[in-house]
Order: structure tokens, then C-alpha cells, then sequence
């Protein structure tokens, strides 16, 4: 599978030999003749600004400590003129390792062990496990069948949450992973008003929100009336594939600062200083980069379509608008889906139709019974890839459903 060397699009810049010669979990999990389409890490080369920065970096050994509010100058930049986010508060924003981390200490601050904290499933597996390894108890609002919130369900939800312990939350994953749905702005206030009317408070995952596609538009729910005392958790991370390069921000709204204010120092010791020089630099200089990156992952989500009409009729489903990640319904094709018993976001367990494409096909997917109420008979693909390698594994799954 080759690719043409003068492509500007980042997709297509990289081999599958070049990739088999990574050492992260996406190409060493399985063997070789696998194809991962798993994990969300992206198949690009780094973008030249974050390759810069990093290799100054180590040119002068600047391998010490992180210092100063760059990180958050540069999100701010990116924020205001990629979201219209004219006023990102720099100044009520703090440095976390990473996303998943900083929502648990954001969660430490505003919620007490016992208490309850209200998820969208299906949903990215790490909720569960954190949220559970944090002493907090996890109840659910499932999407409705659009795969959009549910207002009804999470009004239900915080009010059994309510009941629970004193100081309930909701962790919003904006976008949503795996749906790839990006709320709207009606629907986050509806979310601001019920969280305000039940006591609940939210913190916002939008490690993703660099990653809206073609037709979307992302609102940062520290935007949205009512959100004031809420929290976001932000990245490079995903966007720029710098998940092995330690880095987040969480932010507070005006309300929220005295919390965040709170949060231990030893916290802001996590993230590795050439994570915040690689994740300034993604958002302060990357921004070309990302363009062509979405033009690469709009075209793919194209020709994902296609590939599903052709190999495999049977499996469904709704094009995300953001990400890099495909929901993809696999419940007609028959495949037994009786799923291990450790329950939701177990992300190492395999089962039903994941488990089928990758003892038959040999594509890795991740199996949708980890992401809770509503996976069980899903797989989520990663379409972060070269066109040559999702067709092939397209194709290959589609040899495999007809037997």
C-alpha cells in the first residue's frame, strides 16, 4: 500500500511499512497482519510546527519544568478564531496530564466519594473506569436513538443523581465519542438549565473539539448561558496525535474559578514540558496542518460510505460530524454477542462482531458492549487512516460477513 509522496494530505504521507515500525499500543498489540483500527490514535506524521518546537527543544535540552500560561495563550487564540471564543479565560485555566486525569481532579473538587456522576452511553470506555477507580458511582443517561442527548434521560438521570450524595455531576463528552455527534448549541443549554434546576454540575471533555467536520460546529459548553460554573478539560492530544506527549488544560467558568483555585499543585506536576511545548505549538501554529488533516478525514468519512454500501449492506450508520471515529451498527449481520462479564469499559475485551473481524478479517476495531447501555452488537473504527488501508480493511470485513 503506497502512497504518493507529494500529497499534502497528512493521511496518506506514511506507509503501512513506515507504520509497523511504531512502538505505541496501536501497532503493537497485534501481530502484523492486523490491521488497528482501534485505538484513537491517527496514522499522520507529526505537523511540522509541534516537530519544530520539539526538536528545539531537545537541540537545548529544554527538558526541564513547564512555566508560565503559553499553553493557554495559544488555546485561547486557537478558541477565539476557530470557535468565536473572543474571551477564553487564560487566567482561570490550569495545566492537567491529560484530559481523562484532569476530568478526575476536576471531579475530586466538586463531587465527594459515593457521589453520583451522570454519563451518555454508549461513551468512551475510560469514564467508567475512572469514575469507578474515584470512588464515584456512575449512572447513566443513554443517547436517544439519533444518537443525540436525550434531555428527557439526563432529566431523569439528575434526579436520580440528586438522590444519590449532595454533590452530583455530569461528564459531557463534546464531541461525543464514539457517536461523533457534536451538540448543538440549543441542546447544551437545555443541558446548562437541567444541570442548574437539579444542582448538578458539568465538566466538559472536549479533547475532540479541534476535530469537527464539514456541516458542524463546535460550541465550547463554557459558552453556552448558564454554564458558569462548569469546566472544560482541552487538548492538542487528539487532533494533533500527541497522545504520548503529556499535556491538557482544564478551564473553570466564572463561577467555577474558587474550585479550580483548590486544585493540589502537585497536580500541575503531571504534564511533561515537551508535552506543553508540543501542544502550544499545535495550536498556536498547527492550525494549516489541521485544515488539511479534516479535508483528509472528510474525504475518508466519504469514502467510508461508500465502503459500507458496497462490502457491507447490513452494517449501519449515522456519519459522525466530528472526530475521527465511526459508530458502526452491526446487530444485523447475526454475530453472537454475548460480552465478557466485567462490564462496561473494560476497553481490552473483545467480543460479538469486533471479535469476528479480528479473528476473520484481521481488523482490529473496538467492540462496543465496553461503551456501556447500547453498545453490545457496535464496533467503533477508526477512520484516522490512509484511504488504501481503510479499503483494504473494509473490504477484507465485508469478505468475511458473506462467509
Amino acid at each position: 500500500m503506497s502512497v504518493s509522496a507529494d500529497d499534502r494530505n497528512p493521511l496518506t504521507r506514511l506507509t503501512l511499512d513506515q507504520l509497523r515500525r511504531r512502538t505505541s499500543v496501536k501497532w503493537r498489540l497485534y501481530p502484523p497482519d492486523v490491521l488497528p483500527l482501534w485505538v484513537a490514535e491517527q496514522d499522520v506524521p507529526l505537523a511540522p510546527p509541534v516537530a519544530d518546537a520539539l526538536r528545539r527543544a531537545v537541540e537545548l535540552g529544554d527538558t526541564g519544568y513547564s512555566f508560565g500560561t503559553a499553553y493557554a495563550e495559544a488555546l485561547g487564540g486557537f478558541a477565539a478564531q476557530r470557535w468565536g471564543w473572543a474571551d477564553f479565560p487564560v487566567g482561570r485555566s490550569t495545566l492537567v496530564p491529560d484530559v481523562m486525569m484532569g476530568v478526575v481532579e476536576v471531579l475530586r473538587l466538586v463531587t465527594g466519594p459515593g457521589d453520583a456522576v451522570v454519563v451518555c452511553p454508549p461513551v468512551y470506555p475510560p469514564f467508567y473506569a475512572f469514575l469507578t477507580h474515584a470512588d464515584r458511582r456512575v449512572l447513566e443517561a443513554p443517547l436517544g436513538p439519533d444518537r443525540r442527548l436525550d434531555l428527557a434521560a439526563l432529566d431523569e438521570a439528575f434526579r436520580r443523581a440528586r438522590a444519590v450524595g449532595d454533590r452530583p455531576a455530569f461528564l459531557l463528552c463534546n464531541p461525543h465519542n464514539p457517536t461523533g455527534v457534536v451538540p448543538r448549541d440549543d441542546e447544551l443549554a437545555a443541558v446548562a438549565e437541567l444541570a442548574a434546576r437539579h444542582g448538578v454540575r458539568v465538566v466538559s471533555d472536549e479533547i475532540h473539539a479541534p476535530l469537527v467536520l464539514a456541516g458542524a460546529r463546535f460550541t465550547p459548553y463554557l459558552t453556552v448561558p448558564g454554564a458558569e460554573d462548569a469546566f472544560a478539560l482541552v487538548s492538542a492530544s487528539k487532533a494533533w496525535n500527541l497522545a504520548g506527549l503529556k499535556a491538557a488544560l482544564a478551564v473553570a467558568g466564572p463561577a467555577a474559578a474558587a474550585d479550580l483555585a483548590r486544585m493540589p499543585e502537585e497536580v500541575s506536576h503531571g504534564p511533561s514540558h515537551l508535552g506543553v511545548l508540543a501542544h502550544t505549538a499545535a495550536f498556536r501554529d498547527g492550525g494549516p496542518w489541521l485544515d488539511l488533516l479534516l479535508d483528509g478525514l472528510d474525504a475518508n468519512r466519504a469514502l467510508l460510505g461508500s465502503l459500507l454500501a458496497e462490502h457491507l449492506p447490513d452494517v449501519s450508520w449515522h456519519p459522525p460530524e466530528g472526530t475521527y471515529l465511526a459508530w458502526l451498527d452491526c446487530t444485523r449481520l447475526g454475530v453472537p454477542t454475548e460480552a465478557p462479564g466485567d462490564g462496561p469499559g473494560v476497553a481490552s475485551d473483545l467480543a460479538g462482531p469486533a471479535r469476528m473481524f479480528l479473528d476473520d478479517a484481521r481488523v482490529a476495531l473496538s467492540s462496543g458492549h465496553v461503551f456501556g447501555a447500547g453498545g453490545v452488537g457496535f464496533v467503533r473504527l477508526n477512520f484516522a487512516t490512509s484511504p488504501a488501508v481503510l479499503t483494504e480493511a473494509v473490504t477484507r470485513m465485508g469478505r468475511t460477513t458473506r462467509g
